[in-house]
């Protein structure tokens, strides 16, 4: 009782289906092995890159701008840390512009120079992406091709046989199919990780983005501007033992019946009255 699955298995498995479809079927399958193995090995090689630039970026939030100067909190950083490697070109290109034979404003200069440092990390968290993309595209069509080929050779045979019944057509049929379904095995996982790479690279690239934009602020102001370190829970307490921001004199709303430097007013109707009377 028990051999029989097993031999309609081994009859009609992915094996036999190679078999029967011959040299196309065995290269479109080689072809999605290789898609299905490319696409985990840069999602994990990709999952591995991002994680390690979010513990910079956490790195970067607890220590960086405590230090005394911009060299020393780079020197906190590691030698291969994205958020180094910005911090340098800004060094670099303050360094430079002090050279520069014509006159350009140090504000455009570092904008620029800090731009195309992020770019170029932002071209780094791409790289590998546009192959899940073309195997999430791909790989069904891949696989429906190998399906259309195992179909054909088996209509061929059926011909030859002059037998069409059901038991004749669906063990080749069958096998013909299982190509389809190798192409959406190779095909959803690529598309899945695609999206999600690129969420996460997402959220990185507004870290770094605003990671930027304050150290342009840091280099122009001479180190004056720089973003403030103290937790919502930090903020949060010295609001609630101060009550509220103090208001600067004279921001006040008037109140009625007064001015803004707290003396009585005299009621519009009062004064026409008064003049009046005069």
């Amino acid at each position: 009782m028990q051999a029989a699955p097993a031999a309609a298995n081994t009859q009609f498995g992915i094996q036999n289906a190679l078999q029967q479809g011959g040299l196309i079927s065995y290269s479109v399958f080689i072809i999605l092995v290789i898609m299905s193995l490319g696409t985990f090995y840069i999602l994990f090689t990709k999952l591995m890159q991002q994680q390690k630039i979010i513990s910079q970026g956490r790195k970067v939030r607890s220590s960086f701008w405590n230090s005394a100067n911009l060299r020393e909190a780079a020197n906190k950083l590691d030698q291969k840390s994205a958020y180094r490697a910005i911090v340098d070109d800004a060094l670099v290109a303050q360094d430079q512009h002090g050279k520069l034979t014509d006159p350009i404003d140090q504000h455009d200069w570092m904008a620029n120079s800090l731009a195309r440092s992020q770019g170029a990390i932002s071209a780094r968290l791409g790289e590998g992406l546009a192959f899940l993309a073309t195997v999430g595209s791909t790989a069904p069509f891949i696989g429906l091709f190998g399906t259309v080929v195992g179909i054909y050779r088996a209509l061929i045979k059926i011909g030859a046989s002059g037998d069409a019944s059901i038991t004749t057509v669906a063990g080749p049929v069958g096998e013909a199919l299982i190509m389809t379904a190798l192409g959406l095995v190779v095909a959803v996982p690529a598309v899945l990780a695609y999206n999600w790479l690129i969420r996460r690279n997402k959220a990185i690239q507004e870290d770094l983005a605003a990671f930027t934009n304050d150290l342009h602020g840091y280099l122009m102001s001479a180190g004056a501007v720089k973003p403030q370190m103290a937790g919502p829970a930090v903020r949060s307490s010295a609001q609630t033992r101060t009550g509220a921001a103090p208001t600067q004199p004279g921001s006040e709303p008037l109140r009625t019946g007064r001015t803004a430097t707290g003396a009585q007013a005299t009621p519009t109707g009062a004064m026409l009255r008064g003049l009046a009377g005069r």
